[in-house]
């Protein structure tokens, strides 16, 4: 079918005619809408992930990293993906120049989301983030991306499916012929949409019970819709030397491989998972919450660093890596430290390392136990498991600790012994 078919839908009466360009051009270049429509995609899925990173215990730079590994292992992906089923296209002798030639098409979904899901993997081990709650926002990013991408098929004239007499059918026009087929990328459109209706719903009523439930539900949901679309196309990639299509065998693959493990799981877990349940109006508190805390650190160290003032005591950056070293301790092990941390009094002796290193982990580990679970203990230190108030009193409670520590143990002596007239 050629690229520049008049598009109808008879549905909508005979005047419905569509003559879309696929580009338009600024300065010379072709801009075409296939690439918009694919930039528009990851833009909402990552405006829609930052406004619920709290579901995922995610930072907006956690969303960004996301969103870039997904534009870079997703590009590569997809194409790698439709070159392995188009040999002979791109590995024939004097046919290796259309690997990087990407404007003439060639791009396979599957691919950018088996790519994208490793980039994700390696990111999340390295940032020591859970797996399965860097899954599940991709979970929710692939619904939007996709539900939006799938309609520069639309401009494209391509993706579509067999001939059909079906009330919706899409009509393309060339020349004098017209040929009635499946929009069949207006189905994937709208299971995709569906999808992401169903997880928001679902994600807005019920808490999960385990990190990446969310991201099996795509997987299971895409695959099952995918297999049946898949089947009505005529662009579908074949395997090798069958007419076997090779989405259509993966989506099966995949969806049976979902819902066993989401069977199992349902079978085995019984308790929500204690690392998720806020949501985007819980996050606002914490991040407040971070940036109070990062900036309390900051002042401290600032006040600990100088060697003329304070000779005896560590480095600026000395105090933020042990600091940072005490986020690594065991949640219960830290709370209980947190708590027990001694208040000092004016004229006492300089303190020790493990105080200062106590001061400053103080003020930056309360983001971290915030982001575990719902902090519980006695005094100001207690909070409720639902509220973000009190969750977000609780770390400015335990800001208020840093610097009564700091005045107690460091600041107070030091200027005593400053101020103390010698002899």
């Amino acid at each position: 079918m050629s690229p520049d078919a008049i598009i109808t839908f008879p549905m909508f009466g005979d005047g419905f005619i569509l003559n879309l360009p696929r580009y338009f051009t600024i300065f010379g270049f072709n801009i075409y809408y296939y690439g918009l429509f694919i930039t528009l995609g990851y833009t909402l899925a990552g405006v829609y992930l930052i406004k619920r990173r709290g579901l995922f215990n995610l930072t907006k730079d956690n969303i960004l990293d996301l969103i870039i590994i997904a534009i870079l292992c997703g590009l590569v992906g997809a194409r790698i993906y439709y070159m392995l089923f188009n040999f002979d296209k791109f590995f024939a002798p004097g046919q290796w120049g259309n690997i990087l030639r990407f404007r003439d098409g060639g791009l396979a979904v599957y691919g950018g989301i088996i790519a994208s899901g490793i980039g994700f993997y390696v990111y999340s081990r390295i940032k020591k983030i859970p797996v399965g709650s860097v899954l599940d926002a991709a979970g929710f990013g692939l619904f939007v991306g996709q539900a939006i991408g799938r309609w520069g098929n639309f401009v494209n004239r391509e993706a579509y499916g067999v001939e059909t007499d079906l009330p919706w059918k899409m009509g393309l026009t060339s020349g004098t012929v017209t040929t009635y087929v499946h929009p069949a990328f207006i189905y994937e459109g709208l299971w995709n949409v569906a999808g992401l209706l169903i997880m928001h719903i679902f994600s807005k009523k019920s808490k999960t019970k385990y990190p990446g439930q969310y991201f099996l539900f795509y997987v299971a949901w895409y695959g099952l819709g995918r297999f049946m679309i898949e089947g009505l196309r005529t662009d579908s990639l074949m395997i090798w030397g069958t007419q076997l299509r090779a989405s259509q065998w993966l989506a099966a693959i995949s969806f049976f491989a979902a819902i066993g493990i989401l069977i199992y799981n349902h079978l085995r877990v019984t308790e929500p998972a204690s690392v998720y349940g806020e949501d985007a109006e819980e996050t606002e508190e914490t991040d407040a919450a971070q940036e109070l805390a990062e900036g309390g650190a900051g002042r401290i160290a600032d006040a600990l660093g100088s060697r003329e003032r304070h000779a005896q005591l560590p480095l600026q950056s000395e105090l933020l890596a042990a600091g940072r070293a005490q986020l690594r301790m065991p949640q219960r092990s830290l709370s209980h430290r947190l708590r027990e941390a001694p208040i000092g009094q004016p004229g006492q002796q300089q303190p020790d390392l493990l105080v200062l290193v106590e001061v400053v982990a103080c003020s930056q580990a309360h983001v971290a136990l915030l982001r575990r679970r719902p902090a519980s203990g006695r005094g100001t230190l207690s909070a409720s498991p639902d509220s973000s108030s009190s969750r977000c009193s609780l770390a400015r409670a335990w800001n208020s600790r840093v610097f009564t520590v700091l005045v107690g143990h460091c600041m107070i002596p030091a200027i005593s012994s400053q101020e103390k007239p010698s002899s």
